[in-house]
């Protein structure tokens, strides 16, 4: 809890951990929405499914321009013009008038937010080199600390009445509170790095990091999606129990943030990942064993052991020697969100076709493949 309480005691850290909280309640406060623009504008499920597309898209878009942007401005700069940026987008989607600017708004509102994502943990990575200090897994806490709150902002729907402004509450918690403490990161620049002539042997270790974010985001957006109907279909759980597997899971993903950094810095961000690993891998076979309480508890410790991966990755990828911290992390970033959504539709579809419980064991699979990528990381022994 080291981390957590450097955030909660010091604004410069808070600073940066409330643009994590920030980007998660904006997000999840639209998810919440979802269902209200849908029968606002008349649109079908295909037509939504679109729509959300277009998110996607604009996050994908901005990936490779995004590194550019940070450098030439400054990571802090960057951090509060991307929180600035998606504030205002996260407005249009809930005011769009039709299907078209839909679309529209959901490409800039991804665009913005990927755009932040990026700068956020490129600044938390600065911070960390200047200062000696660890705490990008406390700050991906706040991230989901942020899903936790946009959550508890669902109660106000039925007292406020109107999309738009729930949106609009959101935005102002958001901006009021970053408008406090910006001025603690606004300054900050990216370390000059010593950078070398391209070649495989330089890009390899960040290959293999972005190889493992695709394979960890994968699974962790498989289970999101994928939990409840596993409890009902596989494990034949009773209806009030069809959400404890998800909910498990996000509580250990948020308690296990704010406990990592101390961990992390006693034996280093690739052993930390291998044994998250192991943990997830404990967490899938009692999953597979499909009894109902033994299923839950093993959500609970794959959300445990899946806690570190995420920001221990960026971590890793912001230090690879000869490749600048924005790049680095827009990489990892690239890769990680493909394999974020990529993999619930791929598992629909090995669902149809098999079953749950052949998913699940593909996804066990996944894990293990996490973990022999780290015995080869750290025999590599990137610059983190």
């Amino acid at each position: 809890m080291k981390s957590l309480r450097l955030i909660l005691s010091n604004p410069r850290y808070f600073g940066p951990a409330w643009v994590f909280a920030s980007l998660n309640i904006l997000f999840g406060t639209w998810v919440i929405n979802i269902p209200s623009v849908k029968e606002n504008l008349g649109i079908d499920k295909a037509d939504l499914g679109i729509a959300i597309f277009f998110l996607s898209l604009g996050i994908f878009t901005i990936f490779p321009i995004a590194a550019k942007i940070i450098n030439r401005i400054g990571v802090g700069k960057a951090t509060f013009f991307g929180i600035m940026g998606s504030s205002f987008m996260a407005l249009l989607p809930l005011v769009a008038p039709n299907h078209y600017t839909l679309m529209a708004a959901l490409f800039f509102f991804g665009a913005a937010n990927g755009f932040t994502d990026i700068a956020m943990n490129t600044l938390v990575t600065e911070i960390e080199k200047k200062d000696k200090q660890m705490f990008m897994s406390a700050a991906h806490g706040f991230f989901s600390l942020g899903g936790v709150l946009a959550g508890l902002g669902s109660f106000l729907i039925l007292t406020i009445g109107s999309p738009p402004l729930h949106m609009l509450i959101a935005v102002i918690l958001v901006l009021g509170i970053n408008a406090i403490f910006f001025r603690r990161y606004y300054h900050i620049k990216a370390a000059p790095v010593n950078k070398e002539p391209f070649n495989f042997k330089l890009f390899k270790p960040l290959l293999v990091i972005g190889i493992v974010a695709f394979v960890a985001m994968g699974t962790e957006g498989a289970i999101v999606d994928w939990s409840g109907l596993y409890l009902k279909e596989i494990s034949m759980a009773p209806e009030a129990l069809w959400g404890a597997g998800f909910l498990g899971f996000q509580i250990t993903m948020t308690l296990g943030r704010f406990v990592a950094d101390a961990i992390s810095t006693r034996i280093g961000s690739v052993k930390i990942v291998a044994l998250g690993a192991i943990i997830a891998i404990g967490g899938f076979l009692m999953v597979l064993s499909t009894l109902t309480y033994l299923v839950i508890a093993g959500f609970a410790l794959i959300g445990l052991g899946f806690s570190v991966m995420a920001p221990e990755l960026f971590r890793i990828g912001g230090n690879v020697q000869g490749i600048d911290s924005s790049q680095g992390v827009s990489f990892i970033a690239g890769l990680g969100y493909t394999g974020f959504l990529l993999a619930p539709p791929v598992l629909g579809f090995v669902a149809k076709k098999w079953s749950l419980l052949t998913c699940f064991t593909g996804l066990l699979g996944c894990v293990v493949l996490i973990l022999m990528a780290t015995l080869l990381l750290n025999r590599k022994r990137p610059n983190a």
